[in-house]
């Protein structure tokens, strides 16, 4: 190998019956003497989108001033705030932006007021305004996420992902005001007609990952033995093996038993709410976790497995749905989610929101930590992604779109420096964030939605 160059490719893939398994980065998939920047040690960046409804309690007139969600000072070395103190350990990757709006997600008639739950979500990825109708005739315009994917995804298994969840339900039917439910049930859209459902149970990710071509039938039979869709590539991992150095086999052993254990903890609630004795709605899939926690973290392994893979380097992550009444017990907080953003501005209440933010970003570290100590190339996952967090809601109490929370994670292969708190002036779009994010994934577009420009991010 060391004379003729001869490297294994970046795409190999252990197959067996009914599965596909993509590789994570090897040192054997880089040619001897090769520059690293021509090899498969370049890897391109991932971009995850992360999606949390109702806004913020930083983004209320209260919240602004009492530094809830963005730190008092701009630029380097700032103090981490009340909601995003669980960010201080990744200092280094995070870039946090202030003051933008998502105007297309307001009003623009009498006719469409009270709809702004509706329209949330269609508009954060978009900075689109979604056409008012309860019909087929729906109408919002492409998410950056699907610009990314449909220029940087052709040569992966995978284009794209979307997860979500709480029950999104189907991509059709009336949720009122005048609005389909399409527009709050996905944030992906690949054409302006055309959106992405968003799965939630685990299960059907981890074989949409693998390309389990079994049947249900085979699948539940696979589970009642406790089989593994690894037990179909032994054989084959065995002789990949032996042409692997130390290091690599390390590394794949690694992979393997993250990709067992995943399984394992999705067989362990299947089997958990097969023997339960609460009754469960019939829509609800069986490898759904009652934990939201539990659900969260799978998702979040699941993706970290997709981009170590290079299986896909998109995906879009609904961690709620607009209008929840989800109450999360291991916040401390008691108080439904919906109502809860009705805080009304009374201190107790908003301080109590402000909780529940800080409760929902402090989960988001564990992805950011998987992605950090998951190595790729000539470094890790985080520095090779772009993560956005944030909400399409400012200040829920009276669904407006101003000063949504907003920050970013990852290096992007150096496109992003981290410790920077970057402040808008007041009315800026966020779409001026997202058509700055694009151009640092490569995509070259003078526009987005309803973007005036750039920002120095």
């Amino acid at each position: 190998m060391f004379i003729t160059k001869k490297h294994m490719s970046r795409r190999t893939a252990l197959r067996g019956l009914g599965v596909t398994m993509a590789l994570p980065f090897l040192d054997a998939m880089v040619p001897a003497l090769a520059a690293t920047r021509k090899t498969a040690a370049n890897p391109r960046t991932r971009f995850a989108a992360l999606e949390m409804v109702h806004g913020s309690a930083g983004s209320t007139g209260d919240g602004t001033r009492l530094n809830y969600w963005s730190p008092a000072k701009v630029g380097r070395d700032f103090d981490f705030t009340q909601i995003l103190r669980s960010l201080e350990p990744f200092r280094d990757y995070v870039t946090i932006v202030s003051h933008t709006d998502i105007a297309p997600a307001t009003a623009m008639t009498p006719a469409e007021a009270g709809a702004d739950h509706t329209r949330s979500s269609a508009a954060w990825l978009t900075c689109a305004h979604a056409k008012m109708t309860e019909g087929a005739d729906i109408l919002n315009g492409t998410s950056m996420d699907q610009l990314y994917a449909q220029l940087m995804g052709q040569d992966t298994p995978l284009p794209s992902i979307q997860m979500c969840i709480e029950d999104v339900g189907s991509l059709t039917g009336a949720c009122g005001y005048g609005y389909s439910c399409v527009y709050a049930n996905t944030v992906s859209w690949s054409s302006p007609t055309t959106p992405l459902p968003m799965e939630r149970d685990p299960r059907v990710v981890f074989e949409r990952l693998f390309g389990d071509g079994a049947t249900p039938e085979e699948r539940r039979r696979r589970r009642a033995t406790n089989a593994s869709i690894l037990d179909g590539i032994l054989e084959k991992v065995d002789r990949l093996e032996k042409d692997l150095g130390p290091s690599d086999r390390a590394r794949l052993s690694d992979y393997l038993e993250d990709v067992r254990e995943i399984e394992r903890r999705i067989e362990l609630v299947e089997s958990q709410n097969e023997a339960a004795d609460a009754p469960r709605l019939p829509s609800t899939p069986i490898g759904v976790p009652e934990n939201w926690i539990d659900h969260v973290r799978l998702m979040f392994d699941l993706q970290v497995l997709a981009f170590q893979t290079e299986t896909t380097r998109v995906s879009a992550f609904k961690m709620g749905r607009d209008v929840s009444t989800r109450v999360f017990p291991d916040s401390g907080v008691k108080t439904p989610f919906h109502p809860l953003s009705h805080h009304m501005d009374k201190p107790e209440q908003l301080a109590e929101f402000a909780k529940l933010n800080e409760y929902h970003v402090r989960h988001v570290t564990y992805f950011l930590d998987k992605l950090r100590n998951t190595p790729d190339g000539d470094g890790n996952l985080l520095d090779h992604s772009m993560v956005l967090y944030g909400s399409p809601m400012g200040d829920g109490s009276v669904h407006n779109h101003l000063r949504v929370p907003l920050f970013l994670a990852g290096h992007a292969n150096g496109e992003l420096e981290g410790n920077r708190h970057v402040m808008c002036e007041d009315g800026t779009p966020m779409a001026n964030v997202l058509l700055t994010m694009l151009h640092k994934l490569g995509v070259d577009v003078d526009r987005f939605g309803d973007s005036t420009g750039v920002v120095t991010i």
